[in-house]
């Protein structure tokens, strides 16, 4: 996601090619593969702003531990009027969030069913967010299981991932995603105002909604089939080896297309006075980004314009570009860094509740490097290093000031961070500069180096701060771990480096 504060810009398990007896095999066939599936049909009932539909899932169980149930994220219940632990908007951000007072949102499971027999499914958390679902016969390593899941939404007026304004229709998060199981346990963190509190793996998604003719669609995969009749529009979309799906609707959007390579990238926008050259930005961030770090892997990215409360938001093939946003230089910015998103976080993931440096801080380091590629924006990586560093040694020394103290610990969960503030700059802020000062260190061409083999080793994993180490110490042949870790920690000394 893009943030903005200040001065300063906020806002695949195989290498891409692997050399077999038999040849070239590509990685995003064989991580599609190893991938669970997800076949979801739904209708939007626009006026009334609600949606139900009908997903099966084969999960696989690709962990060591045998299975006795299984547990889904249930994000939607983040925006009940009871929400509490995890609601999804701080207060701060209420009135924005919700420009015609609070509107409620939720999911209800209307049923759980397993080779057609009907399931006592739980759900707990203390926010309702967590669907649990008890297995019949355990779930070895390797095998899979079919479920089907019977839900219905209720889409708040509300300018975020997951709800409509005046202009747009956001189905981000909206349907149940199976927790990740790691380490013996599933990751089951809620939802929080703080960052993107998702933590997916990739999976097989086809996509079926039926909505008002009168709109359109953007969103993650590629369409395989689009009819319409006299009332309604059914839309079937495909992705595979995806961390998510996401949709964008509205009665407004325009559209402009252009390609790089074998990627299709599509516009969505409304009131927009320079809808060529905000596309010509996404053609030249996936073309600058294919050169810096390898080949975008998928087919089709499709940039939207949205109404959402933040600069931008990424998923799989489909960006929000917020309608917020009314400085051109910063919407361009808001474009490239969403794009950087989608080879880190898109096809490198990580734990984004746990090490959200990791996706954020990339995505910035590589938005200012795009501007060393591409002079004619006007911006250069050191103008937007030193920017950075201005701004943190301020907060640095404002939040002393008013707090006492402050924890400069970038390997922290999301939810431990106090403020949305303090969130922002030590994830994205500090994030880009621990990047720079790596690269002044081992060299620009060495960092180059160093962050292809991060994405070629790791494409469609989901990575930890240990596997970006291995990738910049293999390369540069330099023990970086202690260093990289003094700034995860907070115990590097920014105080050198106020020149």
């Amino acid at each position: 996601m893009f943030r903005k504060i200040g001065s300063v810009m906020l806002s695949l398990c195989l290498v891409l090619f692997l050399f077999a007896g038999c040849g070239e095999v590509n990685a995003l066939e064989s991580a599609s593969k190893l991938a669970s599936n997800y076949n979801i049909t739904a209708t939007l009932n626009y006026e009334d702003k609600t949606l139900d539909a009908t997903e099966t899932v084969r999960y696989i169980n690709t962990s060591k531990n045998e299975l006795t149930e299984l547990k889904f994220h249930l994000y939607p219940n983040a925006f009940r009027e009871e929400a509490t632990t995890y609601r999804a908007v701080s207060e701060t951000q209420s009135s924005r969030a919700y420009p015609n007072g609070f509107s409620e949102g939720n999911i209800e499971i209307n049923k759980v069913t397993i080779q057609n027999k009907d399931i006592d499914f739980a759900i707990s958390g203390e926010d309702e967010n967590i669907l649990s679902i008890p297995l019949e016969s355990t779930l070895r390593p390797n095998s899979y299981v079919d479920i089907e899941i019977k839900f219905s939404l209720l889409i708040p007026n509300c300018n975020h991932r997951f709800g409509y304004g005046e202009n747009t229709l956001n189905l981000g998060n909206w349907y149940p995603i199976a927790c990740v199981f790691e380490d013996g346990e599933f990751m089951t963190d809620g939802y929080s105002p703080n960052g993107d509190p998702f933590y997916s793996e990739v999976a097989n998604y086809t996509v079926s909604i039926t909505y008002p003719n009168t709109l359109k669609i953007a969103t993650t995969g590629t369409v395989l089939e689009s009819t319409t009749d006299a009332t309604s529009t059914t839309t079937t979309a495909t992705a595979r080896a995806v961390r998510d799906f996401a949709m964008v609707l509205s009665d407004k959007f325009e559209t402009l297309t252009t390609t790089v390579g074998d990627t299709t990238i599509n516009y969505f926008y409304y009131d927009d006075e320079n809808p060529e050259a905000h596309l010509e930005t996404a053609r030249l961030a996936v073309s600058t980004f294919n050169e810096m770090f390898g080949a975008y892997p998928y087919t089709i990215l499709n940039v939207a314009k949205a109404n959402f409360l933040q600069g931008g938001m990424e998923y799989p093939n489909l960006v929000y570009i917020s309608d917020e946003v009314d400085l051109d230089s910063e919407y361009n910015n808001v474009i490239i860094h969403e794009i950087a998103h989608q080879w880190w976080y898109g096809v490198v993931g990580n734990n984004e509740c746990e090490y959200a440096w990791i996706d954020e801080g990339l995505a910035d380091y590589s938005t200012a490097l795009f501007y060393d590629e591409n002079p004619s924006y006007g911006r250069t990586s050191s103008e937007v290093f030193n920017s950075a560093l201005s701004s943190y040694l301020l907060f640095c020394d404002v939040y002393r000031d008013v707090y006492d103290d402050l924890d400069t610990s970038m390997n922290r969960n999301i939810h431990k961070f106090n403020t949305e503030t303090e969130y922002v700059y030590l994830t994205y802020v500090k994030g880009v500069l621990m990047f720079d000062s790596i690269s002044e260190i081992i060299g620009e061409n060495r960092m180059l180096s160093a962050l292809r083999d991060f994405y070629e080793n790791n494409m469609f994993k989901t990575v930890t701060p240990a596997d970006l180490i291995e990738s910049f110490e293999s390369v540069t042949h330099k023990k970086l771990a202690g260093y990289i870790m003094s700034w995860l920690d907070g115990s590097v000394v920014f105080e050198e480096l106020r020149g």
